[in-house]
Parts: structure tokens; C-alpha cells; sequence
């Protein structure tokens, strides 16, 4: 296989581990994403675990723009962020999002 297959291979097996470790973690903080929420949140991880496999970079990020969510829910999301690895805090950021708009469906 080559190396384009191969990083398909490793996103995939990556955000289908990555997909269950977040969703486990969102029910054990009764976070439950409606439909939409869940597709959304679902493509996200899925691109966090390619640009973790490629290396490829976030387009730059301004942090005042997360200052409004909540501490636990980007303390959950760094959570995530640290399991990959090797990524950026800004993807914590841009995850956070969809932790807090989650937290109102309650």
C-alpha cells in the first residue's frame, strides 16, 4: 500500500478509537449531542485524527474567540486534544465548541 493508504488506513482505525473514547466521555458528563451536534462533532474528530496522521496544520486560530466557553467544557476537550497526542491546543479550542453547544440540550 502506499503512504496516501496507509494514512487513510491510520486516520480511520485513529477516529473510529478517537469517535468512542469522545462519545463515552460525553455520556459519562450527560453531554448529549442532538443528530446535527453528532454528524458535526463526528466530521471534527474525524479531521483532527487526519491532521494528526498528516501533520497537517490548523488554519490560524484567535483565542479570544473561545473566551465565552465554559471551563469544564474545554477541560473536556483538551481532554481529547491529549489523547491524540500530537496536536495543538487550538484544536482543544474549536472541539470546546461543540462540547458547550452540546451542554444545552440538557
Amino acid at each position: 500500500m502506499n503512504d496516501v493508504g496507509d494514512q487513510a488506513v491510520q486516520t480511520e482505525q485513529l477516529a473510529t478509537t478517537m469517535l468512542k473514547q469522545v462519545y463515552a466521555l460525553l455520556a459519562r458528563h450527560n453531554i448529549i449531542p442532538n443528530a446535527v451536534q453528532e454528524q458535526m462533532l463526528t466530521s471534527h474528530v474525524r479531521a483532527m485524527a487526519h491532521r494528526s496522521v498528516t501533520g497537517e496544520p490548523l488554519p490560524e486560530v484567535e483565542a479570544e474567540l473561545f473566551d465565552e466557553i465554559s471551563p469544564d467544557s474545554m477541560r473536556l476537550a483538551r481532554e481529547v486534544v491529549a489523547q491524540f497526542g500530537n496536536l495543538p491546543d487550538e484544536e482543544a479550542w474549536l472541539l470546546s465548541v461543540h462540547f458547550e453547544v452540546a451542554k444545552d440540550n440538557l
